[in-house]
């Protein structure tokens, strides 16, 4: 008997997972399953609680780039490990034209500087402090080899967050958890003030990390690793269809290791 579409999905979904060897059957936070539940539909428009934590942000950033004029803004080191972000280009997502462009320290050290020196970035991201502490954080980025990557989140031509495109199989990440060739790792914070708790985090998360798949053939997962504590954002990161994978113990944290995997994109 041929199976019903339901049926056909719920048996592609086992196949896929069955293919994710590092699963874990692990039972989420207690506070975490609290506020997924009150997040209810949360991506189906802007509205409160809907996006990636709320400390994570902070700062109002001047409309320094344009959307429709990429090449305005060339790459400072070569991206190969990465498949060249730099020409990754915009993509639209449900909240408008995104685009990923890699950082210039001369244009965007002040503005990423304004968000690390927030509070509740700097409680996360420990790098808050005058311009020299950001800018030897993205120096050793731009000075290296390409396997992490920084870069200003560019929406609707306004610069509205910070993230970093990283290679996790040749992170130290990889210490702690089955890494596979190409695994690619996102970090996030969004800046912006007025971005914050209206679905974007997850949205742009989702459009990123689809992205990177996109443009990374050779890459069949991306991953992140937010503070266990960190609950609002781990619950934006499973609403952007990652899966919780494991707890791991990273020097500086205890980690949720999530995962979104290529062969399960289209079911999450």
């Amino acid at each position: 008997m041929a199976s019903t579409p339901v049926a056909a999905d719920r048996e592609a979904a086992d196949t896929a997972a069955a293919d994710c060897e590092d699963t874990l059957d692990l039972r989420l936070p207690d506070e975490l399953l609290a506020l997924l539940e009150e997040q209810g539909g949360a991506d189906d428009g802007p509205g409160p609680d809907g996006g990636t934590a709320p400390h994570l942000f902070s700062a109002t950033a001047p409309h320094l780039f344009s959307a429709t004029a990429p090449h305005r803004f060339p790459a400072t080191i070569d991206h190969d490990l990465l498949d060249r972000v730099a020409e990754w280009g915009p993509v639209a997502t449900p909240v408008g034209t995104f685009h990923l462009v890699p950082v210039a320290i001369e244009r965007d050290l002040p503005l990423i500087t304004r968000w690390m020196n927030d509070p509740a970035v700097a409680e996360f991201w420990e790098l808050a402090g005058a311009e020299s502490v950001t800018g030897e954080h993205l120096r050793a980025q731009l000075d290296g080899d390409g396997r992490s990557v920084p870069c200003v989140g560019v929406l609707e031509g306004t610069p509205m967050s910070y993230w970093e495109i990283y290679r996790a199989d040749l992170d130290p990440l990889a210490r702690h958890y089955p890494a596979r060739p190409h695994d690619t790792g996102v970090h996030l914070l969004i800046g912006e003030v007025a971005d914050r708790g209206r679905g974007l985090g997850s949205a742009l998360l989702r459009a990123v990390a689809d992205l990177a798949l996109d443009r990374r053939p050779a890459c069949a997962r991306v991953v992140a690793e937010p503070a266990l504590r960190n609950t609002p954002s781990v619950a934006a990161f499973l609403t952007a269809g990652f899966r919780f994978s494991a707890e791991v113990d990273l020097p500086d944290k205890r980690a949720a290791l999530m995962v979104r995997d290529r062969s399960l994109r289209d079911l999450l």
